[in-house]
């Protein structure tokens, strides 16, 4: 096999996609095939669970007995609760002293139990290996490592498919898997970026940073109003329950200004929930729960389409200390929620969500062609990286590739400076000793 010219340093950029798909394109594998899965996620939830799903209107909405019930069935305590839509059951998630949370469906005309799901349904197994939370909290800082390598890989492969007169074409076996790989990549590279962008605000470091700056700058979370105190770390529940409040107040909970007095968690639920339904929220809407009586509790109502997004804060007594919507977040807050809305492939209706798994599928065919062209084209025995240029000016292009991206991620620029670390000491390990000179006296 003839080698490649090193054009003005694409063997650099050649080394690094080579490397960076072998070693991500296992996760990136993974994530796609659950992130797509996870598109047709209340299809799935209908299929399966159905009937407890299913309820018939109710006439009065009395939330306070179906605490009541649930509670009392279970012993544990309701953190979550949603009014539902007509036609819907009621939804109350339920802390167990020992035993995992769970979701428990309603009649809510009169509260009888319908049944019971995992807090996200049948897909909360699918969401975790997703973000890798199966494996453990830290493990969630892989996947940002690999959507940050995702865009390394696209601006990378971008770079390589730009055409070049002195490149040697490929002839042969490799020819069409070639052709498959650059097209792949050339119209799908857009939609794979975006979905690894979106994914973002989910991340360990990343996402958390975002938040924090944006608000720290005003252009997230609108500041607390005059009728509340202050912005404060919700109950703990909050954490875990992304997707029931918008990105950018998931984590925080209003103060008021009202006295603080013991809260009837019954009464109060009832006063809340009639206050949303005065006020006009659409249901369904999520009340989270919380027994600290200086906070207001959170009722949010999650459209489709971010623009629909709204969240009430309201006082024990039935008081409305807050009303968010969407054009109240700033600039920021508004991209990152039009994107997490579109990532999930509901901003759009069903064309959006074809779309999302369109990528999802083009990344296996990006992985699955990727890996046959390494395995055709490596030597017998040997791995077949591409070697390293000879000169550091080859570096040049690579360097203005990846270090606006590095800097922009900084898992990505981490795990590239301990990368080029681990090569250059292998790269002296490996170094064969000079021969010494012919003419050298003894």
């Amino acid at each position: 096999m003839s080698a490649r010219p090193d054009f003005r340093g694409y063997g650099a950029v050649w080394r690094l996609h080579f490397i960076a798909g072998l070693l991500v394109l296992p996760i990136l594998m993974l994530m796609a095939a659950t992130g797509g899965a996870y598109l047709f996620k209340d299809e799935i939830d209908s299929a399966i669970y159905g009937d407890v799903l299913r309820a018939p209107p109710a006439a009065d909405i009395q939330p306070s007995r179906w605490l009541a019930a649930v509670e009392t069935e279970t012993g544990g305590e309701v953190t979550r609760i949603t009014v539902p839509a007509d036609g819907r059951s009621a939804e109350a998630v339920v802390r167990r002293p020992d035993a995992e949370p769970v979701r428990l469906h309603l009649d809510p005309t009169d509260a009888t139990i319908l049944g019971e799901t995992p807090p996200d349904g049948a897909m909360a197994w699918v969401k975790t290996l997703h973000s890798l939370t199966l494996l453990g909290p830290q493990a969630n800082l892989l996947p940002e490592l690999a959507a940050g390598w995702a865009i390394v890989l696209v601006v990378t492969g971008a770079v390589l498919w730009w055409p070049r007169r002195s490149q040697q074409r490929v002839r042969g076996s490799r020819t069409l898997l070639r052709r498959i790989h650059g097209w792949t990549g050339t119209f799908a590279g857009v939609v794979i970026v975006f979905l690894a962008v979106t994914g973002m605000p989910w991340s360990a470091v990343w996402g958390q940073q975002a938040r924090a700056l944006t608000n720290a700058a005003g252009w997230g979370r609108p500041a607390a109003p005059p009728a509340a105190g202050a912005w404060t770390p919700g109950p703990a529940t909050e954490h875990a329950a992304h997707g029931a409040t918008p990105w950018a107040l998931q984590g925080e909970h209003l103060a008021h200004s009202s006295a603080p007095v013991p809260v009837d968690r019954a009464a109060t639920l009832d006063a809340v929930v009639q206050t949303a339904l005065a006020q006009g929220l659409p249901r369904p809407f999520t009340i989270a729960l919380s027994e600290d009586p200086a906070l207001a509790w959170s009722v949010t109502h999650m459209a489709a389409r971010a623009q629909d997004h709204r969240t009430l804060y309201v006082d024990p007594t039935g008081k409305v200390v807050a009303d968010i919507a969407y054009g109240d977040f700033g600039p920021a807050a508004q991209v990152i929620e039009w994107g997490v809305a579109t990532h999930q492939g509901l901003q759009y209706g069903a064309l959006n969500r074809w779309i999302m798994l369109a990528g999802c599928v083009a990344i296996w065919i990006l992985a699955l062609s990727g890996l046959a062209m390494w395995w055709l084209r490596r030597p017998k025995g040997r791995l077949g990286v591409p070697p390293r240029p000879l000169s550091r000016r080859r570096y040049i292009l690579l360097a203005a590739v990846v270090t606006p991206l590095a800097l922009l991620f900084p898992l990505v620029g981490v795990s590239l400076i301990l990368g080029l670390a681990i090569d250059l000491i292998l790269q002296r390990l490996t170094a064969k000793p000079a021969a010494p000179s012919s003419g050298a006296q003894a």
